[in-house]
């Protein structure tokens, strides 16, 4: 027989998925706070709010198998309620309701309000931009607009987040300050993308506007870019970038592919040639300039001829940071119309074949830095390591720099010269100037 938890109510967040699953999470964590109910990000607690990933197959099998495990929880006592937020809740709530019929109710991404009612809260509209971070305390994602108008034939997330809405600048700017006044010094810009930015609101590609507001927010030292679709990229954030010292040296631009049947078949809006010119103007404008990419192989029809493009361009692109995925046969996409007719285990040699690739050019790259000194902000201490990065890496998929713990004491949300003394494939080693040995 179930027992009744005999804990006082503590609400427990878990964030699965991407960046903007973490700022959706903090956001409602925030607004639970100003209610006055206790709430943990991924810690104990009696009632479970959990934020779903249903971007593809292995992040929808990872929220059903957590959805499943605290399902688990429930029905053993443990927890009392289980709530479900997200892309996977928007995008499959029926199902999800007749094939798990245990959680306590399921929520969209934009039902915010209705999710705080169930947990007995009120939704503050003063609440702009007011949040509890989980990230560590340098640095903050900022969500500056949502959902996405783009017609990629591959992705589903137009159906789960909607269409663009972009977030006015006045309104990022008081996030900023709060952030700022919080102890954050990098703003990692995020959206589904950011190239967009203010032709909903404004009329115009407003993403220099934007960058040009934040740079004055005091205490705001690094602002870094994510997801900047390649068609219609505003140029003049390139110059902006060049000229001002607090916007990193440094994009991440998911391009997916490169030969030109694929990417008309993905419905990119751009071929070879026209990326070949965009990335030579990223890095005519800003000499040294750190270029981000994803890629998607095994896409319904690519040959071999065309991963041999792809696999020939990556070695003479020669990428600073460049991810690899397998294609996720979406239902509802343009693509789903298509045969998924690449099997699965050449889907997955040639991600292979393109990361082995990359980490040979990330190699040579990170040779070339051994000897030099670089401005490193420090994130945290982990084992024997201070862990810290450089102007040209983002948290968690870029590289990390390496500073041994028991030789010098760092104080984890400064910034710090390193001078780099050994380099990996993906890990940097190095010794920080100017702070004195520890003694032994």
């Amino acid at each position: 027989m179930r027992t009744k938890s005999i804990k006082t109510n503590k609400i427990n967040v878990v964030t699965l998925g991407c960046s903007k699953n973490i700022y959706d999470s903090e956001v409602l964590m925030g607004q639970l706070k100003a209610n006055n109910k206790e709430v943990a990000h991924e810690k104990e607690g009696n009632i479970v709010v959990i934020n779903t990933c249903g971007f593809i197959a292995n992040a929808k099998e990872e929220s059903i198998n957590t959805i499943l495990s605290y399902v688990a929880q429930k029905e053993a006592g443990e927890v009392d309620k289980v709530f479900v937020t997200g892309c996977l809740s928007e995008r499959y709530k029926p199902d999800l309701q007749k094939e798990i019929p245990n959680v306590d109710a399921y929520f969209g991404t934009t039902e915010l309000p209705n999710l705080l009612k169930a947990l007995e809260a009120d939704y503050k509209h003063e609440l702009i931009g007011e949040r509890i971070t989980t990230t560590p305390k340098n640095y903050a994602y900022m969500k500056i607009a949502e959902g996405c108008d783009r017609p990629c034939s591959f992705c589903a997330i137009p159906l789960m987040r909607g269409k663009h809405k972009s977030t006015p600048i006045e309104d990022l700017v008081v996030q900023a300050e709060s952030l700022a006044a919080k102890g954050v010094k990098e703003l990692i810009l995020i959206a589904q993308d950011l190239t967009y930015y203010g032709l909903d609101l404004y009329k115009k590609r407003a993403l220099a506007e934007l960058l040009e507001a934040l740079v004055k927010v005091d205490g705001i030292s690094w602002i870094r870019l994510h997801y900047a679709f390649p068609t219609g990229f505003p140029l003049e954030v390139l110059d902006l970038m060049k000229k001002e010292p607090k916007i990193c040296n440094y994009i991440d631009i998911p391009l997916q592919h490169i030969s030109d049947p694929i990417l008309k078949s993905m419905r990119r809006g751009t071929t070879k040639a026209k990326t070949d010119a965009l990335i030579a103007e990223f890095r005519s404008r800003v000499p040294g300039m750190a270029i981000r990419t994803t890629l998607i192989v095994g896409y319904p029809g690519e040959t071999e001829e065309d991963f041999q493009t792809l696999k020939q361009w990556v070695t003479d692109t020669r990428f600073d940071r460049l991810g690899c995925f397998t294609y996720s046969h979406e239902e509802d996409t343009h693509a789903y119309a298509l045969e998924d007719n690449v099997p699965q285990e050449i889907k997955e040699a040639r991600a292979a074949e393109i990361m082995d690739i990359q980490a040979q050019i990330s190699w040579e790259l990170n040779q070339e830095k051994v000897g030099r000194c670089f401005q490193c902000i420090i994130d945290r201490k982990e084992g024997n390591y201070f862990v810290g990065r450089t102007e040209a890496d983002s948290p968690d998929v870029d590289n990390e720099v390496l500073i041994e713990a028991s030789a010098y004491y760092l104080k984890v949300g400064e910034f710090v010269s390193v001078e780099i003394t050994e380099a990996g494939d993906f890990d940097l080693y190095g010794v920080p100037q100017g702070v004195p040995p520890l003694k032994k």
